[in-house]
């Protein structure tokens, strides 16, 4: 069972299937769980009625309490998503006979563009740690694995020093849901990173990146030392680690990658999602053309 969940025994077998059947990580599980809880409190509490017994006009009427709370379209749907989830699995177990959800539509999404960097101002992030001082030659590692392989922060700090084949300069990443790729990256970064590991102090931890204290480092932590570098070179504040993310796919698409070799690196399991980088693409494009065009 996953912890923390006793109350709805339907609602346990469901996040149990999705851990152990699905695969899922524990982190999309704990959202699959706060979503489906907050739909059978609301039912309970507006409508004195389980989840198993709802029809589509009581899930409307959920789906407008939510945006009446001044939920955004993509948190929206996301509940929707869960919801439907939750009861194909009850149509599976033959629980119900039809889901109250099956045809109701999605709201439009919001259209927005992730916060990304130009190449010169990665540029400047990638030298903004001093070489001689030991905790800034492990950021610099940090920073240059993350803008040459486009892994998640998550991904990064889980890196185990097995899964590096220096060799090759490839990376293997264990990514959402459980799932593997290999990620190639380039010479400057494979330097940072073995400057890094010829001294990175002795220790029976397998995650490559350690803190201080000689433990794994946590998201938090490299994002605390990320901000000092930011600061350091009067960059904007509101990039984080995971902006160089999305610098990663941007870039790549700026000089000539395809969109399914960066899907690939990416670990998109659904192309539309790695779509969103050609439009920083195009816009980063219109900008150029504007600047340097004699009639731009």
């Amino acid at each position: 069972m996953v912890k923390g969940v006793k109350k709805d025994h339907l609602i346990s077998s469901f996040l149990d299937f999705l851990y152990i059947e699905k695969g899922l990580s524990k982190n999309t599980v704990h959202s699959y769980e706060n979503d489906i809880n907050s739909f059978s409190k609301w039912s309970l509490k507006y409508l004195g009625q389980p989840i198993k017994k709802l029809l589509k006009a009581d899930v409307n009427q959920y789906v407008s309490f939510l945006f009446k709370q001044g939920l955004k379209s993509s948190s929206v749907n996301r509940k929707i998503s869960t919801i439907k989830s939750f009861y194909i699995y009850l149509i599976k177990k033959k629980i119900i006979t039809f889901s109250p959800v099956e045809d109701i539509s999605m709201p439009k999404k919001e259209t927005y563009l992730p916060v990304s960097m130009s190449e010169i101002e990665v540029e400047k992030l990638l030298n903004s740690p001093k070489l001689n001082i030991h905790i800034e030659r492990r950021d610099k590692a940090m920073i240059e694995m993350l803008y040459a392989t486009g892994m998640r922060i998550s991904e990064l700090v889980n890196l185990k020093l097995t899964d590096i084949d220096n060799k090759r300069l490839v990376v293997k990443v264990l990514g959402k849901g459980q799932k593997e790729r290999l990620i190639p990256y380039g010479e400057e970064a494979a330097d940072a990173l073995n400057s890094y590991l010829n001294d990175r102090e002795k220790s029976n931890i397998k995650e490559t990146f350690l803190s201080n204290r000689g433990t794994k480092i946590t998201r938090g932590a490299f994002w605390n030392r990320i901000k000092i570098y930011l600061n350091r070179e009067n960059l904007k504040t509101t990039i984080s680690p995971h902006t160089l993310r999305h610098a990663f796919a941007t870039h790549l698409l700026n000089r000539g990658a395809d969109l399914r070799s960066v899907q690939i690196l990416l670990g998109h399991s659904d192309l539309s999602t790695t779509q969103i980088y050609t439009h920083i693409a195009k816009q980063r494009l219109g900008e150029i053309h504007k600047k340097h065009h004699p009639r731009g």
